[in-house]
C-alpha cells in the first residue's frame, strides 16, 4: 500500500499502526479466545433441576469440557465475515469450472423456497395435507421427462453421482428379473471419475472404451467390447470434452444390439436443453444434475438433487415412493397427489423422505420462469459463450501455447491442451490456474480429461458477459507473457490468496482431518 494513502483525511508517511494491524490479522480463533469472555449468557434457568444421569448416560458424557473458543459477541461476527471473505464463489467472480455448470443462481429462487409453506413443511406431513408440495414435485418430473424425452422421473436421488447409482441399480434390477448374468459395464477413457466409481459400487466391472483421434467414441473399440455380458454404456453428450457425438445413433444401435441399457450422465445437458433430448438419441435412462442446469446452487456437499429419467421397461423399478396424479373421481373433486409405495419391482428406498424438496422448488421456478424458449435459450447462449472465449483465446495469442485439444466447434466446454506450455515456457497446467488466482479469477478444471496432457476444461456458462470472456481470455494471456520473461513467477503463484501454494499431492496422501487436542 502507497505511503501516500489518505486515513480519515490526512496524508500519514505510513499506514496508523491499527490499520496494519486489521489487515495483517491472522490470528485464529483459538488465538483470539480469553478465559470467561462470552458472546451470550443465557437466562437464569427457571424449570426444576433434574439429575443429568437421567437425561444422558454417563457413558455418553465427555470426561473433560469441549475446546471452544470464549469471545466477544463482535469478535465471533467478524470471525465468520473475515471466513466468507477468503471463500471464492460465483458470486465473487468467473467462475469456468469445467464440466460443472456453475453458473449464477437467481435470487427470486431462494426467496419462492424460502416461502412458510415450503420451507417449514414436514417432510412426513400426511399426503393429504401437503398436495401443494406433491403438485410441485409432480409438475417438476412431467417437465424433467419432457426435457429428457423419457416417460417416467423419481425425484428421490440426492445428487448426480447418486443419480447415477440410482440408473445402474434398476439396470441391475432389470437383468436379474429376466435372469441375464451381465456382469460389465462399459464406461468411456473421457468419463466423470464417479463414473467408474458408480459401476463397481453396484457390483458391476468396469470396461473402458476408447476416445478416437476426432474426440468421438471410438466405434471399433466399443463393437470390440459390446457382447452379451455388457449391462449398459455410460455415457455423456456432449462428452467432457465438450463435443456432440455425431455417431450417438450408430452407438445406441451398438448397444441395444447386444441388449445391453443406454446410460446419460446429465452433467452436460447445460449445452442441449430445448434444442435435443437424451432420449429421442436412443439412452434408457437420464440422470440430472438440478444444482448445474436449473440453478439449485452447489452446496459444498451440502442438499442436491440428481433425479432419474427412465424408459417405459426400467419403470416398473423406480425407488420407492413415487410421486403420482390419481385422477378425479368423477363426482366434481380435483386430482389428488399421492406417494406411491405399492410397487413390488423397485430397487427400495435410496434416501429418508422423498428428496430435498428445497431443491425442487428451485429448480421448477427456473424452469416455469423461462419456459420452453427459455431454456433453450440458456443453451444456446452457452454454446455461444464457449466458442467465443475458444476463438477469443486464440486471438489473444493464447493458441501457441495453449491449442484447442480438438479443432471443433464446441458445445458448452472445451479443452485445451498445455503440454506446449509445458515444453516451451517451463510452467505447467497448475502453475497457470494458481497464477489465475491473482487475476481475480477462479481457474478452470485442470488435468480433466485424463486423455489430454496437462488440460484444461473451460466453461463460461451462459450467465456471464462479453466482457467479462474477454478479461478472462486478456488474463490468461498475461501470465503466458509474464512466463516467457520469467516463468518462475507462476510457479510460486498464488500471491494474494489467504495461503499460498498448498501440496496438493502430500495433502491426498496423507490427510489430516482431525486436529489432535
Amino acid at each position: 500500500m502507497s505511503a501516500e494513502t489518505r486515513y480519515d483525511g490526512q496524508r500519514a508517511a505510513r499506514p496508523p499502526r491499527w490499520f496494519s494491524e486489521a489487515a495483517d490479522d491472522e490470528l485464529t480463533i483459538f488465538e483470539r479466545s480469553r478465559p470467561g469472555r462470552r458472546a451470550f449468557v443465557a437466562p437464569q434457568c427457571d424449570v426444576p433441576d433434574r439429575p443429568l444421569d437421567e437425561l444422558l448416560p454417563s457413558r455418553l458424557r465427555r470426561s473433560s469440557p469441549p475446546r471452544l473458543p470464549e469471545v466477544s459477541e463482535p469478535e465471533l461476527v467478524r470471525h465468520y465475515n473475515r471466513l466468507s471473505k477468503r471463500n471464492f464463489d460465483v458470486d465473487t467472480g468467473f467462475y469456468p469450472l469445467g464440466s460443472c455448470t456453475m453458473k449464477h443462481n437467481p435470487r427470486l429462487h431462494e426467496r419462492v423456497a424460502a416461502l412458510d409453506g415450503h420451507a417449514r413443511l414436514h417432510p412426513l406431513q400426511d399426503p393429504l395435507r401437503a398436495q401443494g408440495a406433491l403438485e410441485l414435485m409432480w409438475r417438476l418430473q412431467q417437465a424433467l421427462a419432457e426435457i429428457a424425452g423419457l416417460p417416467y422421473v423419481s425425484l428421490q436421488p440426492s445428487a448426480g453421482s447418486h443419480g447415477e447409482l440410482a440408473g445402474v441399480l434398476l439396470t441391475r434390477a432389470y437383468y436379474e428379473e429376466r435372469g441375464e448374468g451381465r456382469h460389465k459395464v462399459l464406461t468411456p477413457d473421457t468419463a466423470h471419475g464417479t463414473n467408474p466409481a458408480t459401476v463397481t459400487m453396484a457390483g458391476y466391472d468396469v470396461v473402458k472404451v476408447g476416445t478416437d483421434s476426432h474426440g468421438n467414441v471410438d466405434l471399433d473399440d466399443l463393437r470390440a467390447k459390446a457382447g452379451e455380458d455388457v449391462a449398459c454404456l455410460m455415457l455423456t453428450n456432449p462428452s467432457t470434452l465438450g463435443l456432440f457425438e455425431p455417431a450417438i445413433e450408430e452407438v445406441a444401435r451398438v448397444v441395444h444390439g447386444v441388449g445391453a441399457t443406454l446410460y446419460y450422465d446429465g452433467a452436460n445437458l447445460n449445452a442441449i436443453m430445448g434444442i435435443s433430448r437424451p432420449g429421442d438419441m436412443g439412452f434408457d435412462i437420464v440422470h440430472f444434475n438440478l444444482h448445474k442446469s436449473f440453478t439449485q446452487p452447489h452446496g459444498g456437499g451440502g442438499p442436491g438433487a440428481g433425479p432419474i429419467a427412465v424408459s417405459e421397461r426400467l419403470e416398473p423399478y423406480l425407488p420407492r415412493p413415487v410421486v403420482v396424479r390419481r385422477a378425479p373421481a368423477g363426482n366434481g373433486s380435483e386430482a389428488v397427489y399421492d406417494l406411491d409405495y405399492d410397487r413390488p419391482k423397485s430397487i427400495g428406498r435410496l434416501r429418508g423422505f422423498h428428496g430435498n424438496y428445497g431443491v425442487f422448488v428451485r429448480s421448477y421456478a427456473y424452469i416455469r420462469s423461462l419456459g420452453e424458449a427459455g431454456l433453450r435459450e440458456v443453451s444456446e447462449t452457452a454454446v455461444l459463450n464457449a466458442n467465443y472465449l475458444l476463438a477469443r483465446l486464440r486471438r489473444a495469442g493464447v493458441a501457441e501455447y495453449l491449442p484447442a485439444a480438438y479443432e471443433r466447434i464446441c458445445m458448452h466446454e472445451f479443452v485445451l491442451d498445455g503440454s506446449p506450455m509445458k515444453r516451451e515456457l517451463q510452467i505447467r497446467t497448475l502453475d497457470l490456474a494458481k497464477r489465475l488466482l491473482d487475476h481475480g479469477v477462479h481457474p478452470p478444471t485442470v488435468y480433466f480429461p485424463l486423455i489430454v496432457e496437462e488440460a484444461l476444461l473451460v466453461e463460461p456458462t451462459e450467465t456471464e458477459t462479453k466482457e467479462t470472456l474477454d478479461r478472462f481470455a486478456d488474463a490468461v494471456a498475461d501470465v503466458l507473457r509474464e512466463a516467457r520473461a520469467d516463468p518462475e513467477v507462476a510457479r510460486a503463484a498464488p500471491y494474494t490468496t489467504p495461503v499460498r501454494r498448498l501440496d496438493e499431492a502430500g495433502a491426498a496422501r496423507r490427510p489430516v482431518v482431525r486436529q489432535p487436542l
